[in-house]
Protein backbone atom coordinates (compact mmCIF):
# COMPACT_ATOMS: atom_id res chain seq x y z
CA UNK A 1 0.00 0.00 0.00
CA UNK A 2 1.12 2.98 -0.71
CA UNK A 3 0.13 6.17 1.39
CA UNK A 4 0.73 9.67 0.55
CA UNK A 5 1.97 11.78 3.46
CA UNK A 6 -0.37 14.82 3.01
CA UNK A 7 -4.11 13.01 1.67
CA UNK A 8 -5.69 16.31 2.28
CA UNK A 9 -3.92 19.08 0.91
CA UNK A 10 -5.90 22.33 -0.39
CA UNK A 11 -5.44 23.44 -3.85
CA UNK A 12 -2.94 26.26 -3.73
CA UNK A 13 -5.04 28.55 -6.19
CA UNK A 14 -3.34 32.23 -6.34
CA UNK A 15 -5.99 35.18 -5.68
CA UNK A 16 -5.92 38.87 -5.32
CA UNK A 17 -7.71 40.50 -2.48
CA UNK A 18 -10.78 43.10 -3.66
CA UNK A 19 -10.00 46.71 -3.13
CA UNK A 20 -12.50 47.92 -0.38
CA UNK A 21 -15.56 49.82 -2.31
CA UNK A 22 -15.03 52.77 0.33
CA UNK A 23 -11.74 54.01 1.69
CA UNK A 24 -10.63 55.33 5.06
CA UNK A 25 -11.01 58.61 3.88
CA UNK A 26 -14.09 58.85 2.03
CA UNK A 27 -17.18 60.49 4.23
CA UNK A 28 -20.18 58.91 3.77
CA UNK A 29 -23.17 61.70 2.86
CA UNK A 30 -25.60 62.13 0.77
CA UNK A 31 -23.58 65.08 -1.03
CA UNK A 32 -21.19 62.96 -1.52
CA UNK A 33 -23.52 61.30 -4.67
CA UNK A 34 -20.15 59.86 -6.71
CA UNK A 35 -19.80 57.22 -3.87
CA UNK A 36 -23.68 57.24 -3.29
CA UNK A 37 -24.53 56.57 -7.08
CA UNK A 38 -22.23 52.98 -6.85
CA UNK A 39 -24.53 51.38 -4.54
CA UNK A 40 -27.29 51.53 -6.30
CA UNK A 41 -28.49 49.25 -9.29
CA UNK A 42 -29.57 50.48 -12.83
CA UNK A 43 -33.52 50.19 -11.86
CA UNK A 44 -32.71 52.51 -8.69
CA UNK A 45 -32.74 49.90 -5.84
CA UNK A 46 -30.31 49.71 -3.05
CA UNK A 47 -27.66 46.73 -3.78
CA UNK A 48 -27.47 44.48 -0.98
CA UNK A 49 -24.40 44.39 1.54
CA UNK A 50 -23.16 40.90 0.39
CA UNK A 51 -22.81 42.87 -3.29
CA UNK A 52 -21.44 45.86 -2.41
CA UNK A 53 -18.74 43.78 0.44
CA UNK A 54 -19.26 46.62 2.66
CA UNK A 55 -19.62 46.60 6.76
CA UNK A 56 -22.58 46.52 8.17
CA UNK A 57 -21.77 49.71 9.70
CA UNK A 58 -20.83 50.82 6.60
CA UNK A 59 -24.12 49.76 5.09
CA UNK A 60 -26.33 51.09 7.55
CA UNK A 61 -24.83 54.71 6.82
CA UNK A 62 -25.06 54.26 2.64
CA UNK A 63 -28.33 53.22 3.23
CA UNK A 64 -29.34 56.07 5.24
CA UNK A 65 -27.56 58.95 3.22
CA UNK A 66 -28.99 57.62 -0.28
CA UNK A 67 -32.62 57.68 1.80
CA UNK A 68 -31.95 61.24 2.71
CA UNK A 69 -30.91 61.69 -1.29
CA UNK A 70 -34.00 60.77 -2.35
CA UNK A 71 -36.27 63.15 -0.24
CA UNK A 72 -34.41 66.11 -0.95
CA UNK A 73 -34.58 64.97 -4.91
CA UNK A 74 -30.77 64.50 -5.47
CA UNK A 75 -31.52 61.24 -6.19
CA UNK A 76 -34.59 59.53 -7.64
CA UNK A 77 -37.09 56.85 -5.85
CA UNK A 78 -37.06 54.89 -9.20
CA UNK A 79 -35.67 54.66 -12.21
CA UNK A 80 -38.33 54.32 -14.68
CA UNK A 81 -36.45 54.41 -18.33
CA UNK A 82 -36.94 50.97 -19.24
CA UNK A 83 -35.80 49.84 -23.17
CA UNK A 84 -38.56 48.69 -24.88
CA UNK A 85 -36.92 47.02 -27.30
CA UNK A 86 -38.46 44.95 -30.36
Amino acid sequence: MNKSKRPFTKSKRSFRRRLPPIQSGDRIDYRNMSLISRFISDQGKILSRRVNRVTLKQQRLITIAIKQARILSLLPFLNNQKQFER
